[in-house]
């Protein structure tokens, strides 16, 4: 889901509050309306909005009452920095995706989680699974919050060497681009993905602060210094 999409339908406290209240259990449009304490027709424009956003779905019981339900699992990151403003959506990854594997700067115990589904179908063995998950999802969260620190520490440095009206996240790239190719300005390009006459002018800038070394055509990390992690 496009995460700006995500974000107007969430600015709304009462789409909020709908959300909320179906996190718990499905609800149908009476129950929702005195929660809300609106009318039944705003929550079935609030409730129309969310269904076309994929966000609820709808099934109708015996009696013919119609119970709203969340659709699925969605995550909404936020980040909001001097140096920078970015949104992110994304549906869970696939239980058996091999975290460890695809992020290598993780070290986490997954022992439990990655053991076979019929040898941890017991109470004991579920209770004991989600209180991990728990202190973990808690883990990761400050985690974010340190990751989120270094990175305006790293670029509050760059703004030093560059000058306050310089792009630092643009210039970071180009620096950790240098330092994980062969330093050519095609290769750089592709890393960082941007125009290339943007991309020599950063180069240039660089250099002219002392921060990169121009070797033929080639560039390379100055002396003493360290290519940023961004």
């Amino acid at each position: 889901m496009d995460s700006a999409v995500l974000l107007d339908l969430l600015g709304n406290e009462n789409r909020r509050r709908i959300l909320r209240l179906l996190s718990h259990k499905p609800c149908y449009v009476t129950e929702i309306s005195e929660y809300l304490g609106v009318s039944p027709k705003a929550v079935i424009d609030h409730l129309r909005k969310l269904e076309e956003a994929g966000l609820i779905e709808s099934h109708t019981d015996d009696r013919r009452r119609k119970y709203f339900h969340i659709a699925r699992d969605v995550r909404l990151e936020v980040n909001v920095s001097r140096h920078g403003f970015g949104t992110k959506s994304a549906y869970p990854a696939n239980p058996s995706l091999d975290i460890q594997g695809r992020c290598p700067h993780m070290r986490i115990d997954l022992e439990l989680s990655a053991a076979d589904p019929d040898e941890r179908e017991g109470v004991d063995d579920l209770a004991e699974e989600f209180d991990r998950l728990q202190e973990l999802e808690n883990e990761l969260s400050l985690a974010q919050r340190w990751v989120h620190g270094r990175v305006t520490d790293v670029l509050d440095r760059l703004n030093d060497r560059l000058g306050v009206d310089a792009d630092s996240r643009f210039y970071a790239k180009l620096l950790a681009a240098v330092a994980s190719t062969d330093g050519s300005h095609r290769a750089v390009v592709d890393e960082v993905d941007a125009d290339p006459e943007a991309v020599g002018d950063g180069l240039r800038r660089l250099a002219e602060a002392d921060l990169l070394v121009r070797e033929g055509d080639r560039w390379r990390i100055a002396e003493g210094q360290e290519s940023p992690q961004v």
